[in-house]
């Protein structure tokens, strides 16, 4: 899952929010730096990765950019549930999804002291940009696949992975569909255990 996916599954509670966008910049024993609520956040994080990862559907849509990307398929892969997560119709409007982008800018920067180097450095784009409600656009999914063969050590271009996703459109929206109705029921499971500690 990409950070429109990790914001909306941090259910609008502002530390959780902050530590599981910030996750990816924390390894390792580094997580306890943090107040007990940002960890709550990284391990939510590390936990729906790691079911994301797992999940039979996205090896699935992982064979579908493998040719094209090799290694770096599951990173592409996580900025299509984003696309179909944002054009989801069970999830909220175009409307909602603006006001819930603006509230999750709002609660990050009341968390900016706790962001690593790299991510304070990200955040005035993504913000200014609108970079998770844009994610709702094909031209928005194209600029993320230019904005992760930039940080890729072995990709020079993102043309012809953003080729399958056009051309594979409607069978990665079927396969995201049922997707993102089962990370969602886990989040929510591990929303709850960890808010319960």
């Amino acid at each position: 899952m990409n950070y429109l996916a990790h914001a909306y599954y941090s259910f609008n509670h502002p530390e959780i929010l902050a530590g599981n966008m910030i996750s990816d910049y924390i390894k390792g024993k580094k997580q306890f730096d943090y107040p007990e609520g940002i960890q709550k956040g990284i391990r939510l994080h590390r936990a729906i990765d790691t079911y994301t990862d797992d999940h039979s559907i996205t090896k699935e849509i992982k064979k579908i950019f493998s040719p094209a990307v090799r290694l770096y398929a599951g990173a592409f892969t996580d900025i299509v549930y984003d696309h179909f997560l944002a054009t989801h119709p069970d999830e909220l409007n175009a409307e909602s999804w603006m006001n819930f982008t603006k509230k999750t800018y709002g609660l990050l920067n009341q968390q900016k002291e706790w962001f690593p180097e790299p991510f304070s450095r990200m955040f005035p784009f993504m913000e200014q940009q609108n970079w998770l409600f844009n994610y709702r656009y094909e031209w928005g999914i194209e600029n993320s696949f230019k904005g992760l063969v930039r940080r890729a050590a072995y990709l020079e271009h993102s043309e012809e992975a953003f080729k399958l996703f056009l051309n594979n459109y409607k069978q990665m929206q079927e396969y995201s569909a049922l997707f993102l109705t089962d990370v969602k029921n886990f989040a929510i499971g591990q929303f709850e255990e960890l808010i319960a500690k």
